[in-house]
């Protein structure tokens, strides 16, 4: 059921980017311009790799504390990307709780780095030594997305 739920919020959010982008104006005199990567541009310090798990996010906002269900989207040593039919603000401290395969539950704390749509790129704060390694070693094994 869960899998389900995470699936439709998944689907809705893409939707709703799609419908974004496609009321946005195109400017028709410009022509398409290659990629380019410019000699300033910051490079990642870790690469990301493709997840799909829940992902439980906490919040303290005005005195209460909210909980939102989410979906990993992309991971690395350093954070992670999720989707979550959410309102963040660059700077904010969650809790994030989510299960890796072959380890228990992990509760983590994270500062909201970068917002994209509903994607939000999460940064950890709090991970143990133990969490480090475990998480350099699982993240070999998925697929790199950048």
């Amino acid at each position: 059921m869960g899998y389900l739920w995470h699936f439709a919020l998944l689907r809705r959010a893409d939707k709703v980017v799609k419908e974004r982008t496609a009321s946005q104006p195109v400017m028709p005199s410009s022509a398409p311009k290659s990629a380019r990567q410019s000699p300033d541009r910051r490079q990642r310090r870790h690469p990301r790799y493709r997840t799909h798990f829940p992902v439980t996010v906490g919040l303290l906002t005005d005195n209460a504390y909210q909980r939102l269900e989410g979906h990993g989207r992309d991971l690395s040593e350093a954070g992670i990307g999720v989707l979550l039919a959410a309102e963040l603000t660059g700077g904010e401290v969650a809790s994030l709780s989510f299960s890796l395969p072959n380890s228990g539950p992990w509760q983590v704390r994270a500062v909201v780095r970068h917002r994209r749509g509903f994607q939000y790129g999460f940064e950890f704060l709090s991970l143990t030594a133990e969490q480090r390694d475990l998480l350099a070693s699982y993240v070999q094994k998925l697929e790199r997305v950048d």
